[in-house]
């Protein structure tokens, strides 16, 4: 099927006004892909739908765009993937499509649709839809049914004939990732320049992102589950080193971080790629995330031996009854033991953590520091717990009622830089000052600062990002200063 126009324009929200996008530190740190929009479009464009994307957080000032774009060509549809806080920044592009086209069809999705579901438009009577879980063959049978047939199209919230919303269930068959397209790089505007890896996560640029799973087996308390389940899928060490070519032939690649949630749970999968890069190697470095237990000195070998360069670790906190308390498998002692292994295979390790998880204390926080303090990492990232909609500890405070703290559901504040819930006997001025003294005291550790000074010849990209940032992290730590004080 061929269309003459353009079917469907995607859109990855900023989330907040454009004139912020300059002093948002995350975004300044890093920009990542929207490679599920970037898969949802390879795949239509595979059944003949044409598309577009329009990712309004590389490129803030897009609003003009958009309005053109419509304008031009008055697309039947358009589609947005939105996380908890891009979601209002989503709904008010949908009313400014419908005042351009009035007659344009609004989509929604991503991981906070898929956890409120009929909320999505019970609340808001200009979305039309809402895609729930894994969007591309949901989304292309929206496409190709009349709308008195979408009430079978698995996946889907819709309006019934009452007017009121309803999910017509879960989609009973999920894609095999390795029939799938390789994600469409080229309808991200200004790819891969326009992007960037966290600062001083990687060696080189121009680098990229990539996925090669989808799902995780566990259930973590805070993670959501909402989009994939506990179902966990990968794609083939042959798929995923055909992707990585792809990568480094076409955009010259130096770096790929692979952001799955468990890059080797499935040893071979890792074993069989890594033996296909040394046999015919891409030139390229890599990081990756895993679980201290699917980690073994002989597989950290090969990994190095391939090109992995930084593997980061989700240690969330180092108080050990804190964690047993959210996640399977606790053994401090154990990550230790494979932090070390890391470091001995000459593979960088980045600690994970989190801070306000229920049931947090001020003594639980200075032994998470004492602990991670303790440990050879080269770098940490410290995020503010947020009980996400579609994560487990989400319904565990709503029904709570308060008990287990206070929680301010400000969607637009939910991205994990601002402290929206607080445990049950601390106070938000508290924790801000905590996690202020966390990361300063870090930073003014010599071994830490003596590592940073070493990114000068490991990664000189980075220091030239931070230069050319420098206003930005001032005015961050400055902030920062005042709620702590």
């Amino acid at each position: 099927m061929q269309q003459n126009g353009a079917t469907i324009l995607l859109i990855h929200p900023l989330g907040y006004s454009a004139k912020r996008a300059g002093s948002d530190i995350s975004r300044v740190a890093n920009i990542m892909p929207p490679l599920g929009l970037a898969s949802i479009s390879a795949y239509l464009s595979a059944a003949g739908y044409r598309n577009d994307i329009i990712d309004c957080y590389a490129h803030p000032d897009s609003d003009e765009r958009i309005m053109a774009y419509l304008r031009l060509e008055n697309p039947p549809f358009i589609g947005f993937s939105c996380t908890t806080s891009s979601f209002f920044d989503g709904a008010r592009l949908a009313l400014l499509a419908k005042s351009i086209r009035p007659g344009i069809q609004v989509v929604m999705g991503g991981v906070h649709v898929s956890a409120v579901k009929e909320k999505v438009l019970d609340d808001h009577p200009d979305i039309d839809y809402a895609v729930v879980g894994e969007g591309e063959e949901t989304l292309r049978e929206l496409l190709a049914t009349s709308e008195k047939q979408r009430a079978g199209v698995e996946g889907l919230v819709l309006r019934g004939p009452d007017g009121r919303a309803f999910f017509t269930g879960q989609r009973k068959k999920l894609l095999d990732l390795d029939t799938l397209p390789f994600p469409d790089y080229r309808k991200l505007t200004g790819y891969p320049e326009a992007y960037s890896l966290p600062i001083f996560n990687y060696p080189k640029a121009p680098n990229g992102s990539c996925i090669s799973s989808r799902g995780c087996p566990y259930t973590c308390s805070y993670c959501d589950r909402s989009v994939f389940g506990r179902t966990f899928r990968y794609n083939s060490a042959d798929y995923l080193y055909r992707h990585v070519l792809y990568l480094k032939e076409t955009y010259q690649l130096r770096h790929l971080n692979f952001y799955d949630d468990q890059f080797t749970f499935n040893r071979q999968r890792v074993v069989d790629f890594c033996r296909m890069v040394m046999e015919n190697p891409l030139g390229m470095t890599f990081n990756c995330a895993a679980r201290a237990e699917h980690l073994d000195f002989e597989l950290l070998q090969l990994m190095k031996a391939a090109g992995c360069w930084m593997i980061s670790l989700g240690i969330e906190t180092g108080d050990e009854l804190l964690l047993a308390a959210h996640r399977q498998n606790v053994d401090l002692q154990m990550m230790r033991e494979k932090i070390a292994l890391i470091k001995k295979a000459g593979i960088r390790v980045k600690g994970l953590l989190m801070m306000g998880l229920p049931g947090e204390t001020e003594a639980s926080i200075q032994k998470s520091k004492a602990y991670v303090f303790s440990l050879p990492i080269d770098d940490f990232n410290l995020s503010k717990f947020t009980p996400f909609p579609g994560s487990p500890v989400y319904k565990q405070i709503k029904e709570a009622g308060g008990t287990m703290g206070t929680f301010s559901e400000d969607w637009e504040k939910m991205d994990c830089m601002c402290f929206q819930f607080v445990p049950r006997g601390m106070e938000l001025a508290q924790m801000e000052a905590l996690f202020i003294d966390f990361y300063r005291s870090h930073f003014q550790r010599p071994r830490v600062m003596w590592g940073y000074v070493t990114m000068l010849w490991k990664s000189p990209d980075s220091w030239l990002r931070f230069l050319r940032n420098l206003s930005s992290f001032l005015r961050f730590v400055s902030t920062n200063k005042r709620m702590s004080g």
